[in-house]
Protein backbone atom coordinates (compact mmCIF):
# COMPACT_ATOMS: atom_id res chain seq x y z
CA UNK A 1 0.00 0.00 0.00
CA UNK A 2 1.43 3.33 -1.23
CA UNK A 3 0.83 6.28 1.30
CA UNK A 4 -1.28 9.55 0.16
CA UNK A 5 -1.90 12.17 2.85
CA UNK A 6 -1.36 13.52 6.09
CA UNK A 7 -3.67 14.13 9.02
CA UNK A 8 -3.42 16.44 12.43
CA UNK A 9 -2.63 16.19 15.46
CA UNK A 10 -6.45 16.93 16.30
CA UNK A 11 -6.73 13.36 14.23
CA UNK A 12 -4.67 11.64 16.06
CA UNK A 13 -6.81 12.99 19.57
CA UNK A 14 -10.15 11.91 18.38
CA UNK A 15 -9.42 8.26 18.27
CA UNK A 16 -9.55 7.81 21.77
CA UNK A 17 -13.27 9.37 21.50
CA UNK A 18 -14.72 6.81 19.79
CA UNK A 19 -14.86 3.29 21.31
CA UNK A 20 -12.70 1.18 24.34
CA UNK A 21 -9.66 -0.15 22.23
CA UNK A 22 -9.35 -2.90 24.38
CA UNK A 23 -10.46 -6.25 22.35
CA UNK A 24 -8.18 -5.45 20.16
CA UNK A 25 -5.00 -5.56 22.77
CA UNK A 26 -5.34 -9.50 23.73
CA UNK A 27 -3.25 -11.90 23.04
CA UNK A 28 -3.80 -14.24 19.66
CA UNK A 29 -2.26 -17.60 18.18
CA UNK A 30 -1.53 -17.54 14.83
CA UNK A 31 -0.26 -21.39 13.43
CA UNK A 32 1.04 -21.80 16.70
CA UNK A 33 2.82 -18.44 16.75
CA UNK A 34 2.16 -16.31 20.17
CA UNK A 35 0.93 -12.67 19.47
CA UNK A 36 0.90 -9.98 22.24
CA UNK A 37 -2.26 -8.70 20.42
CA UNK A 38 -4.34 -7.81 17.16
CA UNK A 39 -2.32 -5.70 15.54
CA UNK A 40 -0.37 -6.38 12.09
CA UNK A 41 2.40 -4.10 10.50
CA UNK A 42 0.98 -3.95 6.68
CA UNK A 43 3.82 -4.61 4.10
CA UNK A 44 4.47 -0.90 2.87
CA UNK A 45 7.59 -0.95 -0.04
CA UNK A 46 10.36 1.60 1.09
CA UNK A 47 13.18 1.02 -1.42
CA UNK A 48 15.99 1.28 1.26
CA UNK A 49 17.92 -1.49 0.82
CA UNK A 50 20.39 -0.91 -1.64
CA UNK A 51 21.78 -3.38 -3.56
CA UNK A 52 18.59 -5.44 -2.51
CA UNK A 53 20.26 -5.57 0.75
CA UNK A 54 18.75 -4.67 4.16
CA UNK A 55 21.39 -2.58 6.60
CA UNK A 56 21.41 -1.78 10.21
CA UNK A 57 19.17 0.79 9.16
CA UNK A 58 16.10 -1.25 8.45
CA UNK A 59 16.65 -3.52 10.81
CA UNK A 60 16.18 -0.69 13.67
CA UNK A 61 12.92 0.70 11.89
CA UNK A 62 11.36 -3.08 12.08
CA UNK A 63 13.04 -3.07 15.59
CA UNK A 64 11.38 0.20 16.58
CA UNK A 65 7.78 -1.40 16.20
CA UNK A 66 8.77 -4.54 17.38
CA UNK A 67 7.12 -4.11 21.15
CA UNK A 68 3.98 -2.65 19.78
CA UNK A 69 2.53 -4.46 17.49
CA UNK A 70 1.30 -8.69 17.63
CA UNK A 71 3.01 -8.82 14.34
CA UNK A 72 5.14 -7.48 11.47
CA UNK A 73 5.33 -8.29 7.68
CA UNK A 74 8.33 -6.86 5.85
CA UNK A 75 7.69 -4.80 3.04
CA UNK A 76 7.83 -6.84 -0.31
CA UNK A 77 10.75 -8.78 -1.36
CA UNK A 78 11.71 -10.18 -4.09
CA UNK A 79 11.99 -13.90 -4.37
CA UNK A 80 15.38 -15.18 -6.67
CA UNK A 81 13.05 -15.48 -10.29
CA UNK A 82 15.14 -13.00 -12.58
CA UNK A 83 11.46 -11.37 -13.74
CA UNK A 84 10.51 -10.66 -10.00
CA UNK A 85 11.09 -6.87 -9.41
CA UNK A 86 12.52 -4.11 -11.16
CA UNK A 87 14.56 -1.90 -8.38
CA UNK A 88 18.00 -2.51 -7.02
CA UNK A 89 16.75 -0.71 -3.77
CA UNK A 90 13.92 -3.17 -2.61
CA UNK A 91 15.23 -5.83 -0.66
CA UNK A 92 15.71 -9.29 -1.98
CA UNK A 93 14.83 -12.95 -0.01
CA UNK A 94 18.15 -14.52 -1.57
CA UNK A 95 21.67 -14.54 -2.25
CA UNK A 96 24.25 -14.66 0.92
CA UNK A 97 24.08 -11.01 1.82
CA UNK A 98 20.40 -10.47 1.36
CA UNK A 99 19.70 -13.04 3.58
CA UNK A 100 22.42 -12.13 6.99
CA UNK A 101 20.52 -8.60 6.54
CA UNK A 102 17.35 -10.38 7.17
CA UNK A 103 18.55 -12.22 9.68
CA UNK A 104 20.04 -9.70 11.51
CA UNK A 105 16.58 -7.97 11.32
CA UNK A 106 14.69 -11.29 12.50
CA UNK A 107 16.98 -11.20 15.43
CA UNK A 108 16.65 -7.68 16.03
CA UNK A 109 12.72 -7.91 15.61
CA UNK A 110 12.90 -10.71 18.50
CA UNK A 111 15.11 -8.71 20.56
CA UNK A 112 12.98 -5.97 21.00
CA UNK A 113 9.53 -8.66 21.79
CA UNK A 114 8.18 -8.88 18.57
CA UNK A 115 7.07 -11.21 15.93
CA UNK A 116 8.05 -11.21 12.32
CA UNK A 117 7.49 -12.70 8.77
CA UNK A 118 8.19 -11.69 4.91
CA UNK A 119 6.35 -10.52 2.45
CA UNK A 120 8.12 -12.89 -1.23
CA UNK A 121 6.78 -11.02 -4.14
CA UNK A 122 6.86 -11.23 -8.05
CA UNK A 123 5.92 -7.80 -9.77
CA UNK A 124 4.96 -10.00 -13.41
CA UNK A 125 3.40 -7.84 -16.03
CA UNK A 126 4.37 -4.50 -13.44
CA UNK A 127 7.81 -5.15 -14.07
CA UNK A 128 10.14 -2.72 -16.02
CA UNK A 129 11.85 -4.37 -18.72
CA UNK A 130 15.75 -3.28 -18.87
CA UNK A 131 15.36 -2.48 -15.07
CA UNK A 132 17.90 -4.21 -12.31
CA UNK A 133 18.37 -6.28 -10.71
CA UNK A 134 18.33 -8.32 -13.95
CA UNK A 135 17.98 -6.17 -16.93
CA UNK A 136 18.05 -8.62 -19.11
CA UNK A 137 15.06 -10.77 -17.84
CA UNK A 138 11.60 -10.96 -19.83
CA UNK A 139 9.00 -9.75 -18.07
CA UNK A 140 6.22 -12.39 -16.83
CA UNK A 141 3.04 -12.82 -16.79
CA UNK A 142 -0.28 -15.08 -17.58
CA UNK A 143 -1.03 -13.66 -20.78
CA UNK A 144 1.52 -10.91 -22.31
CA UNK A 145 -1.05 -7.94 -20.53
CA UNK A 146 -0.61 -4.84 -17.94
CA UNK A 147 -3.77 -4.13 -16.33
CA UNK A 148 -4.85 -1.42 -18.87
CA UNK A 149 -5.09 -4.01 -21.15
CA UNK A 150 -1.76 -3.29 -23.32
CA UNK A 151 0.77 -6.03 -24.16
CA UNK A 152 3.85 -6.71 -22.69
CA UNK A 153 5.79 -9.79 -23.45
CA UNK A 154 4.73 -13.08 -24.29
CA UNK A 155 2.52 -15.46 -22.23
CA UNK A 156 4.28 -17.27 -19.60
CA UNK A 157 5.23 -20.55 -20.68
CA UNK A 158 4.84 -23.96 -18.26
CA UNK A 159 8.55 -23.95 -17.40
CA UNK A 160 8.40 -20.19 -16.66
CA UNK A 161 5.40 -21.01 -14.12
CA UNK A 162 7.42 -23.97 -12.12
CA UNK A 163 9.82 -22.24 -12.34
CA UNK A 164 7.87 -18.69 -10.34
CA UNK A 165 6.70 -22.13 -7.55
CA UNK A 166 10.25 -23.09 -7.04
CA UNK A 167 11.58 -19.32 -6.00
CA UNK A 168 8.56 -19.03 -3.54
CA UNK A 169 8.97 -21.92 -2.30
CA UNK A 170 13.21 -21.03 -1.93
CA UNK A 171 12.36 -18.15 -0.68
CA UNK A 172 10.14 -19.52 2.22
CA UNK A 173 12.68 -22.20 3.12
CA UNK A 174 15.36 -19.92 3.84
CA UNK A 175 12.98 -17.61 6.09
CA UNK A 176 12.27 -20.27 8.03
CA UNK A 177 15.95 -21.10 8.69
CA UNK A 178 16.36 -17.24 8.72
CA UNK A 179 14.61 -17.13 12.26
CA UNK A 180 11.12 -15.73 10.67
CA UNK A 181 8.12 -16.74 12.13
CA UNK A 182 6.23 -17.43 9.21
CA UNK A 183 5.76 -16.40 5.42
CA UNK A 184 3.45 -14.34 3.66
CA UNK A 185 2.95 -14.81 -0.05
CA UNK A 186 2.02 -11.63 -2.09
CA UNK A 187 -1.11 -12.32 -4.14
CA UNK A 188 -3.26 -8.91 -4.68
CA UNK A 189 -2.51 -5.81 -6.02
CA UNK A 190 -2.33 -6.53 -9.78
CA UNK A 191 1.34 -8.55 -8.80
CA UNK A 192 1.88 -11.68 -10.74
CA UNK A 193 -0.01 -14.30 -8.59
CA UNK A 194 -3.25 -11.56 -8.58
CA UNK A 195 -2.37 -11.54 -12.84
CA UNK A 196 -3.14 -15.25 -12.60
CA UNK A 197 -6.47 -14.54 -10.39
CA UNK A 198 -7.92 -11.50 -12.38
CA UNK A 199 -9.69 -12.57 -15.40
CA UNK A 200 -8.96 -9.32 -16.64
CA UNK A 201 -5.12 -9.95 -17.12
CA UNK A 202 -5.80 -13.84 -17.01
CA UNK A 203 -6.94 -15.04 -20.74
CA UNK A 204 -5.33 -18.32 -20.64
CA UNK A 205 -7.37 -21.79 -21.75
CA UNK A 206 -5.04 -23.94 -20.26
CA UNK A 207 -5.08 -25.46 -16.72
CA UNK A 208 -3.87 -22.11 -15.35
CA UNK A 209 -6.70 -19.94 -16.76
CA UNK A 210 -10.13 -19.62 -17.37
CA UNK A 211 -12.35 -21.25 -14.63
CA UNK A 212 -12.37 -19.78 -10.82
CA UNK A 213 -10.37 -23.35 -9.86
CA UNK A 214 -7.64 -22.92 -12.51
CA UNK A 215 -6.96 -19.06 -12.20
CA UNK A 216 -6.43 -20.07 -8.36
CA UNK A 217 -4.01 -23.01 -9.55
CA UNK A 218 -0.85 -20.86 -9.38
CA UNK A 219 -1.26 -19.52 -6.16
CA UNK A 220 -2.24 -22.88 -4.69
CA UNK A 221 0.67 -24.61 -6.37
CA UNK A 222 2.64 -21.79 -4.77
CA UNK A 223 1.30 -22.64 -1.31
CA UNK A 224 1.50 -26.13 -1.68
CA UNK A 225 5.28 -26.06 -2.38
CA UNK A 226 6.23 -23.56 0.24
CA UNK A 227 4.09 -25.84 2.53
CA UNK A 228 5.97 -28.83 1.72
CA UNK A 229 9.22 -26.39 2.01
CA UNK A 230 8.87 -25.48 5.42
CA UNK A 231 6.91 -28.67 6.97
CA UNK A 232 3.24 -28.56 8.91
CA UNK A 233 4.08 -26.37 11.61
CA UNK A 234 5.12 -23.04 10.03
CA UNK A 235 2.39 -20.80 9.36
CA UNK A 236 1.72 -19.43 5.68
CA UNK A 237 -0.20 -16.48 5.13
CA UNK A 238 -1.96 -15.31 1.79
CA UNK A 239 -2.71 -11.38 0.79
CA UNK A 240 -5.53 -10.99 -1.54
CA UNK A 241 -7.24 -7.90 -2.83
CA UNK A 242 -10.04 -7.23 -5.44
CA UNK A 243 -8.45 -3.57 -6.45
CA UNK A 244 -5.43 -3.27 -8.43
CA UNK A 245 -2.83 -0.78 -8.73
CA UNK A 246 -4.50 2.06 -10.41
CA UNK A 247 -7.57 -0.04 -10.95
CA UNK A 248 -9.91 0.31 -7.70
CA UNK A 249 -13.00 -1.42 -9.34
CA UNK A 250 -11.00 -4.49 -10.17
CA UNK A 251 -12.81 -7.45 -8.45
CA UNK A 252 -11.59 -10.75 -9.19
CA UNK A 253 -14.76 -12.52 -7.69
CA UNK A 254 -18.24 -10.73 -8.25
CA UNK A 255 -20.04 -12.82 -5.87
CA UNK A 256 -19.66 -15.12 -2.48
CA UNK A 257 -19.58 -18.27 -4.48
CA UNK A 258 -16.89 -17.01 -6.91
CA UNK A 259 -14.80 -15.88 -4.07
CA UNK A 260 -15.14 -19.53 -2.77
CA UNK A 261 -14.24 -20.95 -5.75
CA UNK A 262 -10.54 -18.75 -6.10
CA UNK A 263 -9.85 -19.41 -2.06
CA UNK A 264 -10.67 -22.78 -1.70
CA UNK A 265 -7.53 -23.91 -3.60
CA UNK A 266 -5.46 -22.15 -1.54
CA UNK A 267 -7.05 -23.37 1.95
CA UNK A 268 -6.73 -27.05 0.39
CA UNK A 269 -2.73 -26.29 0.04
CA UNK A 270 -2.05 -25.57 2.86
CA UNK A 271 -2.73 -21.86 3.86
CA UNK A 272 -2.54 -20.68 7.73
CA UNK A 273 -4.28 -17.59 7.45
CA UNK A 274 -5.41 -14.81 4.49
CA UNK A 275 -4.46 -11.23 4.70
CA UNK A 276 -7.53 -9.60 3.24
CA UNK A 277 -6.13 -6.20 1.77
CA UNK A 278 -8.91 -3.58 1.14
CA UNK A 279 -8.75 0.16 0.74
CA UNK A 280 -11.60 0.39 3.19
CA UNK A 281 -11.99 -2.13 5.84
CA UNK A 282 -15.91 -1.15 6.22
CA UNK A 283 -17.67 -1.44 3.02
CA UNK A 284 -19.95 -4.65 2.15
CA UNK A 285 -18.10 -6.64 -0.21
CA UNK A 286 -20.86 -7.99 -2.19
CA UNK A 287 -24.74 -6.81 -3.00
CA UNK A 288 -27.49 -8.16 -0.72
CA UNK A 289 -25.19 -8.60 2.16
CA UNK A 290 -23.86 -6.63 4.78
CA UNK A 291 -20.30 -8.25 5.14
CA UNK A 292 -16.90 -7.14 4.75
CA UNK A 293 -14.57 -8.67 2.18
CA UNK A 294 -12.71 -9.86 5.79
CA UNK A 295 -15.72 -11.06 6.92
CA UNK A 296 -16.35 -13.56 3.44
CA UNK A 297 -13.32 -14.55 3.52
CA UNK A 298 -13.73 -15.82 7.57
CA UNK A 299 -16.89 -17.18 6.61
CA UNK A 300 -15.76 -19.03 3.77
CA UNK A 301 -12.61 -20.38 4.58
CA UNK A 302 -12.64 -20.96 8.13
CA UNK A 303 -9.70 -19.78 8.65
CA UNK A 304 -7.80 -16.75 10.64
CA UNK A 305 -7.77 -13.22 9.19
CA UNK A 306 -6.13 -10.41 8.80
CA UNK A 307 -7.85 -7.41 7.92
CA UNK A 308 -6.95 -4.02 6.67
CA UNK A 309 -7.85 -0.62 5.50
CA UNK A 310 -7.40 3.01 6.13
CA UNK A 311 -6.92 2.22 9.79
CA UNK A 312 -6.19 4.79 12.34
CA UNK A 313 -5.90 7.45 9.60
CA UNK A 314 -7.55 11.21 8.56
CA UNK A 315 -8.55 9.69 5.47
CA UNK A 316 -9.51 6.70 3.67
CA UNK A 317 -7.12 4.95 1.32
CA UNK A 318 -7.57 7.05 -2.15
CA UNK A 319 -10.50 7.94 -0.34
CA UNK A 320 -12.68 11.73 0.06
CA UNK A 321 -12.98 14.09 2.20
CA UNK A 322 -16.58 12.46 4.02
CA UNK A 323 -15.06 9.03 4.56
CA UNK A 324 -12.94 10.97 6.93
CA UNK A 325 -15.15 9.73 9.86
CA UNK A 326 -15.62 6.12 9.06
CA UNK A 327 -11.25 6.06 8.51
CA UNK A 328 -10.54 7.59 11.65
CA UNK A 329 -12.99 6.53 13.94
CA UNK A 330 -12.22 3.18 15.95
CA UNK A 331 -15.72 2.36 16.68
CA UNK A 332 -16.88 0.73 13.41
CA UNK A 333 -13.76 -1.22 13.57
CA UNK A 334 -14.19 -2.60 17.13
CA UNK A 335 -17.39 -3.25 16.07
CA UNK A 336 -16.62 -5.50 13.39
CA UNK A 337 -14.13 -7.30 15.57
CA UNK A 338 -16.22 -8.10 18.10
CA UNK A 339 -18.65 -9.28 15.34
CA UNK A 340 -15.96 -11.68 15.18
CA UNK A 341 -15.69 -10.50 11.11
CA UNK A 342 -11.82 -10.88 11.55
CA UNK A 343 -8.86 -11.77 13.97
CA UNK A 344 -6.14 -9.49 13.35
CA UNK A 345 -6.06 -6.07 11.94
CA UNK A 346 -2.99 -4.46 10.30
CA UNK A 347 -1.64 -0.93 10.13
CA UNK A 348 0.00 1.02 7.36
CA UNK A 349 0.40 4.71 7.17
CA UNK A 350 -0.68 4.99 11.10
CA UNK A 351 2.20 3.21 11.78
CA UNK A 352 4.97 4.86 9.16
CA UNK A 353 4.78 8.11 10.92
CA UNK A 354 4.03 6.47 14.73
CA UNK A 355 6.05 3.33 15.87
CA UNK A 356 4.52 3.24 18.65
CA UNK A 357 0.76 3.95 17.70
CA UNK A 358 -0.42 0.57 19.42
CA UNK A 359 0.62 1.36 22.59
CA UNK A 360 -0.41 5.10 22.75
CA UNK A 361 -3.86 4.07 22.16
CA UNK A 362 -3.84 1.02 24.99
CA UNK A 363 -2.09 3.82 27.38
CA UNK A 364 -5.34 6.57 26.88
CA UNK A 365 -1.84 8.78 24.87
CA UNK A 366 -3.99 9.05 22.01
CA UNK A 367 -2.85 13.11 21.58
CA UNK A 368 0.90 12.06 21.46
CA UNK A 369 0.40 9.95 18.73
CA UNK A 370 2.28 11.27 15.78
CA UNK A 371 0.23 11.39 12.50
CA UNK A 372 1.12 10.28 9.65
CA UNK A 373 2.62 12.75 7.34
CA UNK A 374 3.72 11.69 3.52
CA UNK A 375 7.21 12.89 4.15
CA UNK A 376 7.80 10.04 6.25
CA UNK A 377 7.41 7.74 3.29
CA UNK A 378 11.14 9.14 2.49
CA UNK A 379 12.88 7.77 5.43
CA UNK A 380 13.14 5.42 7.98
CA UNK A 381 11.41 6.76 10.81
Amino acid sequence: MSPTTGSSSADAAGLSAAADPAPLFTPYTLGGVELANRFVMAPMTRQFSPGGVPGEDVAAYYARRAPHVGLIVTEGTYVDHPSAGSSDRVPQFYGADALAGWRAVAQAVHAAGGRIVPQLWHLGATCTAGSPPHPDAPVLSPSGLRADGTTIGEPAAAADLDAVVASFARAAQDARLAGFDSVEIHGAHGYLLDQFLWSGTNRRRNNHGGSLTNRARLSAEVVAAIRASVGPGFPVLFRFSQWKGGHFDARIADTPSELEQLLTPLVHAGVTAMHVSTRRYWPPAFDGSPLTLASWTKKLTGLPVVAIGSVGVAQAFRGEDEERASSLSLAPLIELFERGEFDLVALGRALLSEPAWPTKLAEGRSTEIRPYDKADERRLT
